[in-house]
């Protein structure tokens, strides 16, 4: 199984407007084969709390300008570790300090990488 297009477009989106931001370590994976909730996740860093926010707005709001909108939203006002689903695809926004910490991609290493624009 693998991510449906729809889900790596609405990815690409995200990615850009994580990089638009300055995100750092922007990374995608394609979960589909070990999640059924979602195809891809999104990973990108944060230099600090300010800037975790301000790229997990940035991303919403180009999602939200191509018609999708998050269901669930978590940890916006921290700053530390954003999530937001977007159904097909779940973004992780995340400290420095807790994307090392927390490792999400070696958790998710079978999966394969999404490739994304090169300004992302």
């Amino acid at each position: 199984m693998t991510a449906t297009l729809r889900a790596v477009d609405l990815t690409k989106t995200a990615a850009l407007a994580a990089s638009d931001k300055k995100a750092e370590d922007i990374l995608a994976l394609d979960v589909s084969a070990h999640m059924p909730l979602a195809d891809v996740f999104l990973l990108a860093t944060g230099a600090n709390e300010r800037q975790v926010a301000a790229i997990a707005e940035g991303i919403e709001d180009a999602l939200l300008a191509t018609g999708v909108k998050a269901i669930r939203r978590e940890g916006m006002r921290e700053g530390r570790w954003a999530l937001m689903d977007f159904n097909d695809v779940i973004v992780h926004v995340m400290h420095q300090e807790d994307r090392a910490y927390y490792s999400l991609e070696r958790l998710w290493k079978d999966c394969p990488v999404v490739p994304l624009p090169a300004s992302s």
